[in-house]
Formats: structure tokens, C-alpha cells, sequence
């Protein structure tokens, strides 16, 4: 708000209402003159009228147009005319009174004291009048459009700040769909790890101290991952469709991963060179979190990785494949969130993700990525 609309915002309406009915009494005081008992009752109506013109602002300059036509004043017709133009949005009663306010003014009194040449000047004045009262309804007009224009700005302000708010929220549900999806693709990933080590541990060493400690560890290593699938979950409730905010890992990273999966697992084929950053982490969390399902879910199975792109349908994406499990798997808790995640990253780069049994007692999934999206 600017100064002189704080200004005015500081000043009480009442103040300013004795203000008006003060200047507009000194008006009438200097026209009183020659003026007859009834037109001094009429215009002293009128100024104690004005008081009131905020609320009643057409039956305030209706009562003024009396006064303007018994005495030669201005001011309190003028000032109920401004407040009329203020508050009203028809013009066209705006024009009517205006014109109202000039015959007032321009008319002789008595109304039958009207020679010819007379008739002659009030034609004149009159059109002079109703030039003179465009002032206050302009100067309305203009006041009410300045109203207006403020509280647009604030409306405006406050839809801005709605929009500032939403887009943080936005950000922050994608940070925590992002955060999400790392606990589960990486944090799971390594404590699943863990487990299946600690329990494989377990079962081979001779020593009890041994099995005891690798007991403990798998044990902590399970209360781990079901801490982290409740995170997990919660992150997903309060987040939404995530976008790739990192460019680690990329393809380059896929080999170690292979490598050091615990499993017995081979690499092959290639993609594209030039395929993008995100498409490239999406590959690397498939296979990630295809090995650790082959970990967790078929013991003592072989996977194999297959990297590949087919020029004929413009696609290009990696089959994770895993043979049947040799051995009972352990009871290890999952969040039930990690095919969901790989759907997700599919769907943010246009691909799919298909996943299923196969004929041999194995799994297989598949992400194909169009080449268009790279």
C-alpha cells in the first residue's frame, strides 16, 4: 500500500464525514443571503445527509438536488454525487443524475421567475453544469477503479502464494518419492545382501559362536528391512510420480554390479551409446533390484543379464532372467514396493515394465524404452 493509501487507511470515516458536512455547511452559509426559511431547512437537510451517504448514497444525492435548486451551492451535491460514482457500477444512472444535478443547478427559483432571455441562460448553464458535474463522477469512477485494481493485486498475490506453496509441495513429494525409491533400490539392496550372507553364515559355520553372531546379524538385518519397507511406504503415501533427480549410477556402474551381486550372474550384450542419463538409471535400478529379488526370493539360482536394442521397433531395454531356486529361500520381509518403483521409472521415460514366472520354475522381467525417449 502506498503512503497516501495508508494515509487515508489511518483516517477515520467519521472524521472525514465532519470534514464534508463541515465544508459543505460553510456553502450554504455564504449562499444564505436572501434564501427563505424553508430553502434553509431544505439545504441544512441535505448537509446532515451527507453523513450518512456511504450507505444510502442515491437517497443522499436525491435529497441534495433540493438545495442545488433553491440555492446557488455546490458542494453537497457534488460530494453525494462523487460518493454515488464511488460505490455504483451503472453508468447509466450515473449520466442520469449528472444530468439531474445540472437542471437542479441551472434552474431559476422560484421555477416561475423565467423571462426569455433567462430560458436562454439556463440552457447555457446548464450544459456548463453538467460539464462541471462529469468531475465527481470521473474522480469516482476512478477511486472505485483503484479499489478495484488493489484487491485485484492482492487476489493475485494470494493466488501466487498458493502457487508458491503447491510447488513446493510438489518438490517435496518428489523428493520423498525420490528418497523412497533410493531406500529401496539401494539401502534394501545392501541390507538384503546382509541377510542372505549372515544366513547362509548361519548355516555353514561349525562354530556356535559363529552361527550365533551371524544369527544376530541376519536377525538385525530383518528387522532393518521391515523398518525400512514402513518407511518406504510411508514416503510413497505422502509423495508423488518422481522425477530423476540424480545422474548416478549409469551403465558404466552395471558390470560391479553384476559382479558383486552374490549370485551367479553373467552380462551380456549392449545399448545404444548415446541413450540418456535417466534412461541409463533406470536400466541400472531393473537390474539391480532384479538381483536382489533372484537373492532373496530363489537361492542358489542363476540370472542372466541381457542388455539389447532392436533397430525394427525403435526400442531398446534389458531382460533380467533368473533360473529356478535350488534351495528354500529365507523368510526375509519386502516392502512390496520394488516392481511398483520399476513400473514408475518405466512410465517417466514412455517404456514399459513387464515382469512373470517362467515356463522353467524361473522369473523374468523386461524394461523397453523407446528410442524417442532418450
Amino acid at each position: 500500500m502506498s503512503t497516501r493509501g495508508a494515509w487515508r487507511a489511518r483516517v477515520p470515516e467519521p472524521a472525514v464525514d465532519a470534514v464534508v458536512i463541515a465544508i459543505a455547511a460553510a456553502d450554504v452559509w455564504f449562499n444564505l443571503w436572501d434564501a427563505s426559511p424553508s430553502a434553509t431547512a431544505v439545504a441544512a437537510a441535505g448537509c446532515a445527509a451527507l453523513a450518512v451517504r456511504r450507505r444510502f448514497p442515491l437517497a443522499v444525492f436525491v435529497c441534495t438536488l433540493p438545495a442545488g435548486l433553491m440555492l446557488d451551492i455546490v458542494f453537497a451535491p457534488f460530494a453525494a454525487l462523487f460518493t454515488l460514482a464511488e460505490r455504483s457500477r451503472d453508468r447509466r444512472l450515473l449520466a442520469v443524475c449528472a444530468v439531474l444535478f445540472a437542471l437542479a443547478s441551472a434552474a431559476p427559483w422560484p421555477l416561475d421567475d423565467l423571462t426569455a432571455h433567462d430560458r436562454a441562460w439556463t440552457l447555457v448553464y446548464f450544459f456548463y453544469t453538467l460539464a462541471t458535474a462529469a468531475a465527481p463522477v470521473l474522480l469516482g469512477q476512478l477511486v472505485q477503479a483503484r479499489g478495484d485494481l488493489a484487491r485485484r493485486l492482492v487476489e493475485i498475490e494470494e493466488a501466487r502464494e498458493h502457487e508458491r506453496l503447491l510447488h513446493s509441495q510438489a518438490v517435496l513429494a518428489r523428493e520423498r518419492a525420490q528418497l523412497a525409491r533410493e531406500m529401496h533400490d539401494v539401502v534394501s539392496h545392501q541390507v538384503s545382501l546382509i541377510a542372505v550372507q549372515a544366513g547362509a553364515l548361519q548355516v555353514a559355520a561349525k562354530d556356535p559362536d559363529v552361527r550365533e553372531g551371524a544369527r544376530t546379524i541376519r536377525s538385525l538385518s530383518v528387522d532393518t528391512l521391515d523398518e525400512l519397507r514402513h518407511m518406504v511406504t510411508l514416503l510413497r503415501a505422502s509423495g508423488g510420480p518422481a522425477t530423476e533427480l540424480t545422474p548416478q549410477p549409469t551403465l558404466a556402474d552395471l558390470h560391479r554390479l553384476v559382479t558383486t551381486s552374490g549370485i551367479d550372474a553373467e552380462l551380456s550384450g549392449e545399448l545404444p551409446p548415446d541413450i540418456s542419463t535417466p534412461a541409463q538409471r533406470a536400466v541400472f535400478r531393473i537390474v539391480q533390484e532384479a538381483l536382489t529379488n533372484v537373492r532373496k526370493h530363489a537361492p542358489g539360482a542363476t540370472a542372466a543379464v541381457r542388455l539389447w536394442h532392436a533397430a525394427e521397433t525403435g526400442t531398446f531395454g534389458v531382460t533380467v532372467t533368473n533360473t529356478s531356486p535350488t534351495r528354500p529361500s529365507l523368510p526375509l520381509p519386502g516392502s512390496h514396493q520394488g516392481l511398483i518403483g520399476l513400473k514408475e521409472r518405466a512410465e517417466l521415460l514412455g517404456g514399459t515394465f513387464e515382469s512373470g514366472p517362467t515356463g522353467g520354475g524361473g522369473y523374468e522381467v523386461t524394461l523397453r524404452i523407446p528410442a524417442h525417449a532418450n
